[in-house]
């Protein structure tokens, strides 16, 4: 069969169409020996004489006058022959190759059926080893990328074979016998193509951006997503500058919104690694990039944080001061709540930011709107938190706030002691303002209260009819509802409404 597997190959790639039936039967389970009545009609005397026996038999050649032909022209090697005569040769070749044998008789012409096989092997090499085998011969240097000049044909060959797998009859334990190291190597080799196929790109990025928009509004599972994120930082990285509006789209509403998935650890490298690539080739997207991390910022995963963190981090790396300079507000308010996490692996990670030499320069240049926002909690967690570790690396983060600007961190420290004293007189003017408001609450109960006792003591008499209300009840009966029973009782709940408002106006 691995033998049987290569000849298909060849056949595919020659695009003939006895080739392609030949193909279709193997795949399909079918005999490949068995030709149909055309093919039969076709081999212009290559067959046995005894064609005419049943249909079900396969044609075989004769030893005496094709087993001769075959000899001639095995013994003229496509290697050896001119440049002149090695077309004629090869097609010669492949002629001979058209015939096919009888294998249920493992005896029979088996001299003739050795000689095909060296002719296939023959053609194998050949075509392996030689460029432009099928097309033009000659390979001018443009500098326009030439394109394959076989692709309308080479395209509904792989058609062919994609609707094949994707057939509802594919047996896929029989087929992963031939996915082999073989098959792999020959189609890596595929990508050897001068052909860029620039009209199928935008065709395949949109296909990958469905697969991401399913996965993360609709089913949250795909297997394949990390390998769809790897495939695209290359394509990432290749990207053309200035960025066009598609890609920044595709930053926006297709990257970020990955981030919200619960399986985010499954994919989260190769996704860090995309957004960095975006923000390498245009550092304007930092802003969006930032702000779109801290909309989709876990609230109570704490691992889910970490990752955050950690992809936080990749950007300062690759962050411009003056896009600092418009994300370090609301970032650094973030930062602060994942300083005074209780979680000692969520503070442990925020802390790790003031080893990075260049998140420390950006911190000491904007220095006068950190502080302010940090030392709260920096200061709280080096008293009040259970994990002794994260006491040291406080410690180590306010001391670099104190040499950055010393005068600064005494402001901050003072303003913190104040507010820490005004503590218990803003607590006392809390109290004060909800207990007043409960007591405006409470009066206006009582007096809408009172408000509603007045108007129920007002006695209606019993010749009076709301007009509203009978317009309402023929509105009723005109809608002519389908609860009969429903119907029927509304008079006479009506007739009762009646006494009772008589029988209270009587007394």
């Amino acid at each position: 069969m691995k033998r049987f597997q290569k000849v298909v190959m060849i056949k595919a790639s020659l695009l003939t169409a006895g080739h392609l039936g030949a193909l279709c039967s193997a795949l399909s389970g079918k005999d490949p020996n068995k030709p149909s009545k055309k093919n039969k009609d076709a081999k212009d005397g290559a067959a046995s004489p005894a064609s005419s026996r049943d249909a079900n038999q396969s044609p075989v050649l004769t030893p005496a006058s094709s087993t001769s032909t075959l000899n001639d022209i095995r013994n003229k090697p496509l290697p050896l022959a001119t440049p002149a005569s090695v077309r004629e040769l090869f097609m010669q070749k492949i002629d001979q190759c058209n015939v096919i044998f009888d294998f249920n008789d493992a005896s029979a012409d088996m001299k003739s059926k050795e000689i095909k096989r060296l002719a296939l092997h023959e053609l194998l090499d050949y075509v392996a080893n030689n460029r432009q085998v099928i097309g033009e011969a000659f390979d001018p240097e443009e500098d326009e990328p030439v394109l394959e000049v076989a692709w309308p044909h080479i395209q509904v060959v792989y058609e062919f074979f994609l609707r094949f797998i994707e057939s509802q009859d594919f047996n896929t334990n029989i087929a992963k016998a031939y996915i082999d190291h073989s098959f792999v190597l020959q189609l890596l080799e595929l990508f050897d193509s001068e052909d860029p196929l620039l009209n199928l790109r935008s065709f395949i990025r949109k296909s990958i951006n469905n697969v991401f928009f399913q996965f993360t509004y609709e089913t949250e599972r795909f297997n394949g997503i990390a390998e769809l994120l790897e495939i695209l930082g290359s394509i990432i990285n290749g990207f053309a500058l200035p960025l066009k509006e598609e890609h920044k789209t595709f930053l926006t509403r297709v990257l970020l919104p990955l981030h919200k998935v619960k399986s985010l650890s499954m994919y989260h490298p190769q996704l860090a690694y995309c957004i960095v690539q975006f923000l390498e080739k245009d550092a304007s997207l930092t802003e969006e990039v930032v702000l779109g991390l801290l909309r989709y910022w876990p609230k109570v995963n704490s691992t889910k944080e970490v990752m955050f963190l950690n992809e936080v981090e990749d950007i300062f790396e690759v962050m411009d001061p003056a896009e600092f300079a418009k994300v370090q507000e609301p970032l650094f308010h973030q930062l602060a709540k994942s300083v005074a996490s209780p979680h000692f692996q969520v503070a442990e990670r925020a802390l790790y930011f003031w080893n990075n030499e260049y998140f420390c320069n950006l911190v000491s240049d904007n220095v006068e709107i950190i502080l302010p926002i940090m030392f709260a909690p920096l200061y709280e967690n080096s008293k009040g938190h259970w994990n002794r570790t994260i006491h040291g690396m406080v410690y180590n983060a306010m001391k670099l706030f104190m040499e950055i600007n010393p005068q600064l961190f005494d402001d901050c420290s003072h303003e913190y002691t104040e507010q820490q004293n005004s503590a218990a007189a803003r607590e006392n003017m809390r109290q004060r303002k909800w207990q007043a408001i409960a007591e405006q609450a409470n009066q206006r109960r009582l007096t809408n209260g009172a408000n509603g006792r007045g108007h129920s003591g007002s006695v209606s008499r019993p010749g009076d009819v709301d007009p509203a209300s009978d317009d309402n009840q023929k509105r009723l009966d005109s809608l002519k509802l389908q609860d009969g029973d429903r119907r029927e009782r509304l008079p006479a709940l009506h007739e009762r409404q009646q006494s009772t408002g008589s029988a209270r106006s009587g007394r």
